[in-house]
């Protein structure tokens, strides 16, 4: 990986620290919460929880986490040769690219070391009438990283999208 210019910095120093920051969480979770035990910390809202999802996003294709380490894998090796596709010298560019790589390989890392993503931020509500919880799937740092990352290109993309083209005059009538 070349580290030539600050940019190219700029963007591995970002996947080292989303990594990192990835890994040290699951790490305190492995620590003090149990497998599929739940820590509420804003009662009807929000919960430490330790739960493991051998599929992807929201546990779809559960089961495939042999598949999905493979598919990691060819996500950053496509990613990293058509890097220069997503602006990389831009600022922008670099902090996308860098949330993406560390979350990517943050996953990969639980996939490979536990056999299973761990997962641990859970967001809900309690339903009036059965209490019963509706919430959003928990998710990691790794989870985070990637769709704010995706995010950032998306945007990027739109606001080049509507920037307004510089062309030659229109003269005569039309």
């Amino acid at each position: 990986m070349p580290l030539n210019t600050p940019q190219d910095r700029r963007l591995w120093g970002g996947m080292v620290a989303v990594y990192l920051a990835d890994q040290l969480s699951k790490l305190a979770v492995l620590r003090f919460i149990g497998p599929w035990d739940e820590r509420e910390v804003i009662a009807g809202f929000f919960k430490l929880v330790h739960w493991g999802n051998t599929g992807a996003a929201w546990s779809l294709f559960t089961g495939n986490n042999g598949l999905l380490a493979l598919v990691s894998v060819a996500a950053l090796v496509v990613l990293y040769l058509t890097r220069e596709r997503f602006e990389p010298r831009s600022l922008t560019g670099q902090v996308a690219l860098g949330l993406i790589f560390g979350g990517i390989l943050g996953n990969l890392t639980d996939r490979l070391r536990v056999g299973h993503v761990i997962d641990f931020l859970r967001f809900y509500l309690v339903r009036r009438g059965d209490g019963a919880e509706v919430g959003f799937p928990a998710f990691n740092v790794a989870d985070s990283a990637i769709c704010l990352g995706v995010a950032l290109l998306l945007l990027r993309s739109l606001r080049q999208e509507l920037k307004p083209r510089s062309g030659p005059a229109l003269t005569g009538p039309i």
